[in-house]
């Protein structure tokens, strides 16, 4: 059973990764450091989008607009953190313990 916990936390972890990756990669290339033109960069920049734009959307639509600054990134990465990496270590412990007297008090 911890198996499968310890494999939910290290996709949780993998997609923080990428999802900084994506930040830094969008921050590079809108300050020109890297050229759309190149073939690697635009697929890189591509497999990013495609990863990280069906979580960060939904997130859009709820935030408001900071003008050209995105939060979204910020606030998933918060959730991430703070809210399912703790919720995934207590359900694996009232699992391991049989105990469903953590979740209530």
């Amino acid at each position: 059973m911890t198996a499968i916990f310890a494999l939910l936390y290290l996709v949780i972890r993998i997609y923080v990764a990428v999802l900084l990756i994506s930040c830094l990669f969008s921050l590079l290339f809108a300050f020109g450091v890297l050229d759309n033109r190149n073939r690697l960069v635009r697929t890189v920049g591509e497999f990013l989008y495609r990863a990280t734009e069906p979580v960060l959307a939904p997130v859009r639509r709820i935030l408001p607009q900071f003008g050209n600054v995105d939060l979204s990134p910020l606030v998933v990465l918060l959730v991430a953190q703070y809210l399912l990496v703790p919720l995934l270590i207590a359900v694996e412990t009232a699992i391991l313990t049989h105990s469903t007297q953590q979740f209530f008090s």
